[in-house]
């Protein structure tokens, strides 16, 4: 599926992206640096794991989409690969809920990207997939990106200690929770009367 609002598009990723994905993150890789996850060292004995390839890595998202169990996007600004956006976690059953983790070309940032691709997101995991709760987990020292979660209207719920490997160690992450109870108007509409003008984020 296709979710769009003026310049800016979230749409499933392609393994025919590569080389544009490549280059975006190649040319931010020192600003995503901070907050990207990373793989935490394995047990002695055993070797480490390897990174995946561009193409595993499509593989494996595409798999668990098949599964229901993840939804990957890739951003677009202008018709240009801009970022990523993925909806994982997803849980049914008695649950049903899933966390949002993104990240955006820092020449963009600022200019309410991010914000209209979650907004995207979480209407459609709302409306059109069926989920109930939507969760975003920042680091609490990544001031950009929780303007992010502030400007959406978030609630934050608290502090998990050394919830993700990020940066090469394990770090805390402060939670920041919606239900479909709380946008009953749509959160891409909420936003847009709240119309926010601060900077964007590089990456929860």
């Amino acid at each position: 599926m296709i979710l769009t609002d003026g310049e800016v598009t979230l749409r499933p990723i392609r393994v025919r992206d590569q080389r544009a994905w490549r280059e975006v993150n190649r040319r931010n890789r020192d600003w995503l640096r901070p907050w990207e996850a990373t793989i935490p060292p394995p047990p002695p004995g055993l070797a480490p794991p390897h990174r995946p390839t561009y193409r595993q890595m499509v593989r494996h998202l595409r798999g668990e989409a098949h599964a229901g169990r993840m939804l990957p996007f890739v951003v677009e600004y202008r018709g240009r690969l801009v970022g990523q956006l993925t909806v994982a976690g997803i849980t049914w059953g008695s649950m049903c809920s899933g966390h949002v983790g993104y990240w955006v070309d820092r020449d963009v940032a600022g200019r309410g990207v991010i914000p209209t691709a979650v907004a995207l997101a979480v209407d459609h995991c709302f409306r059109s997939v069926g989920l109930h709760r939507i969760e975003i987990c920042i680091r609490p020292e990544n001031t950009p990106s929780r303007r992010v979660v502030e400007k959406l209207g978030f609630r934050e719920e608290g502090i998990r200690p050394r919830y993700l490997h990020i940066d090469g160690a394990w770090r805390d992450h402060a939670v920041f929770a919606l239900t479909a109870e709380e946008v009953p108007e749509g959160l891409l509409n909420r936003y847009r009367r709240r119309k926010p003008r601060t900077p964007g984020a590089p990456h929860k």
